[in-house]
């Protein structure tokens, strides 16, 4: 199985041009993948730079053919002009796998009046792969609140618990078309995504700490590249947002049980069809 993640933000370059195919074409072009996790997605947010399209969820499915398209928002506003469609920002999985549960999970977001913040979230896929069914999940942790932050980690941590009881006690179906299915998920996961925290910082130590339970979560990268720093992963060619500099805070993190399925997990230091970097997943 090969996955991408990436924070395409809205489909805009390094140089402030916006065209979403353009970023799925290059995605295309790095990896011939079964998953595209996307972070930075719109849905009626034209007003954003370079003036995204109306429905950008649609976009990715006219462009992926063959793939079911999943969305989960986290801002969801209304539109400026009095009309009914609002604006709408989130994430997305485009695969060509088969999908069996998709779960959206609204992230906490505890108050902190030192910084401006929005409802973020995590959307979950139960994909069938050749080794059997995998959760995938895709997530875009708050950028200014370090307290926000730390409250989604202990959230998607919180959510591999939950996994871990389900797929060890699962309940059965009410029936075989009612909505009260079968609870059972897979232990095994993937979570990736912008997670706006430093490598090695805080929060990053807080999600790859030991889970009573559950298998914990391993960073993909440094598990295959051991004794290495990653790569920059942000404001790498977009120095005009990253005036600050440059910073390594997108991940895909594996279940430690996954651990001998990792073939190759990348970070594409060339592109810049993003202010993110992208990286590229390959687990048997």
């Amino acid at each position: 199985m090969k996955l991408v993640s990436w924070n395409v933000q809205w489909g805009r370059d390094a140089q402030g041009r916006v065209d979403l195919v353009r970023t799925i074409d290059e995605a295309r072009r790095l990896a011939d993948f079964d998953v595209l996790c996307m972070q930075e997605v719109t849905r009626g947010f034209s007003v954003l730079p370079g003036g995204p399209g109306p429905d950008q969820f649609e976009e990715i499915a006219r462009a992926l053919p063959g793939f079911t398209v999943l969305d989960a928002i986290g801002a969801d506003l209304p539109s400026l002009d009095g009309s009914p469609q609002r604006r709408q920002f989130g994430n997305a999985i485009a695969t060509r796998l088969p999908v069996l549960q998709v779960i959206r999970h609204s992230l906490p977001w505890p108050a902190d009046a030192a910084a401006p913040s929005m409802q973020r979230v995590a959307l979950e896929a139960v994909v069938v792969t050749t080794r059997g069914p995998l959760r995938i999940l895709v997530t875009h942790l708050e950028f200014y609140s370090l307290k926000q932050r730390l409250a989604q980690v202990d959230e998607l941590r919180r959510l591999q618990q939950e996994a871990a009881g389900h797929a060890a006690h699962p309940a059965p179906a009410e029936n075989a078309t009612g909505p009260f299915a079968a609870t059972s998920r897979p232990v095994s996961a993937v979570v990736c995504g912008d997670f706006n925290s430093e490598y090695g910082s805080e929060a990053y130590r807080a999600f790859i700490a030991p889970l009573a339970d559950a298998p914990g979560f391993i960073d993909a990268w440094t598990t295959l590249h051991p004794g290495q720093t990653p790569p920059l992963t942000a404001g790498v060619y977009d120095t005009a947002q990253w005036s600050s500099g440059p910073l390594t805070c997108d991940f895909v993190f594996v279940t430690e049980d996954l651990g001998d399925r990792l073939r190759s997990c990348e970070i594409n230091t060339a592109t810049q069809a993003s202010d993110h970097q992208p990286i590229v997943l390959a687990l048997d």
